[in-house]
């Protein structure tokens, strides 16, 4: 499962990229922690990033991407990733698909959550006045003023993804304003409707379908068995019959040849000897 969550700020995303994470063991991608862990394991894109960063300098979308095809190598990425405050512009979403092709994965949907702008601005400025009202800290980026710059920011640089994604039909869009279960429920449906979930097999029909599979092999080599046991037997059954039409007797050879078939050379050449002597005693006889 690979997918990215678009939304503005405060839609949501990262919640509903932990619920991904948690159920479907996929990895949440996050650029700015990818980026320090980058930096801190000294890897050769980590070090161009922190060169950059000392020098106050915006990261570049080349160096990003080749921290994200770095990080998707990684094992514990196998299952898949959600894309959570990336890509933020055309450019960088051009990049990434690119880089997806060049590892021959497949993006399997964009989600959009969202949003009604102004119930998100009422959400912090009550949230404001409830912490100071309890005497609490405010965070410096968690007001009504800087919410209402990075939503503006948002429309401008992000907006255009939509569209983005919407011609090449993997955008879906949820409702944002629903509560988090919903949501949570509105997501798992698009993402089955795509083909990006596997789809849930009963117990029994599990166990069936496996004990179909055991089966198989065993039902295979059994009738190759047989197969064997029916060649051995008619071409035991050849010298019998000759044996048999040997000494003038038809209806013995017929006996010796269904022995031999029923039972293996063995019977044949007994049944054969059967049949020798008693044509033996009846030439006495006369």
């Amino acid at each position: 499962m690979r997918l990215i969550l678009l939304g503005p700020p405060g839609s949501g995303k990262g919640t509903q990229a932990q619920r991904l994470v948690q159920r479907y063991g996929i990895v949440q991608l996050s650029t700015g922690e990818m980026l320090r862990a980058a930096v801190a394991a000294e890897t050769p894109v980590g070090l161009k990033a922190k060169d950059l960063m000392a020098n106050g300098q915006l990261v570049p979308d080349d160096v990003v991407v080749g921290i994200i095809s770095d990080r998707i190598d990684q094992p514990d990425a196998a299952k898949g990733f959600v894309l959570d405050g990336f890509p933020r512009t055309v450019p960088q979403a051009e990049a990434l698909d690119e880089l997806l092709k060049k590892k021959h994965l497949k993006l399997d949907a964009v989600v959009e959550l969202r949003v009604n702008e102004s119930a998100l601005l009422q959400r912090v400025e009550t949230r404001v006045a409830e912490m100071l009202a309890r005497g609490e800290e405010v965070r410096v980026d968690d007001t009504p003023e800087v919410l209402t710059k990075r939503l503006a920011a948002y429309r401008s640089q992000t907006e255009p993804l939509i569209h983005y994604y919407s011609e090449r039909r993997k955008l879906a869009t949820v409702d944002g304003m629903m509560t988090i279960e919903q949501v949570t429920r509105e997501v798992n449906r698009i993402l089955s409707a795509v083909g990006a979930l596997e789809p849930k097999v009963a117990p029994a029909r599990k166990a069936k379908a496996a004990a179909r599979k055991t089966a198989r092999p065993a039902a295979k080599k059994a009738a190759k068995t047989a197969k064997k046991a029916v060649k051995t037997a008619r071409k035991a059954a050849k010298p019998a019959s000759r044996a048999a039409k040997t000494v003038g007797n038809k209806k013995a050879a017929r006996k010796a040849v269904s022995a031999a078939r029923g039972r293996g050379g063995a019977s044949a050449q007994k049944t054969v000897r059967k049949a020798a002597k008693k044509v033996t005693k009846k030439r006495a006889k006369r």
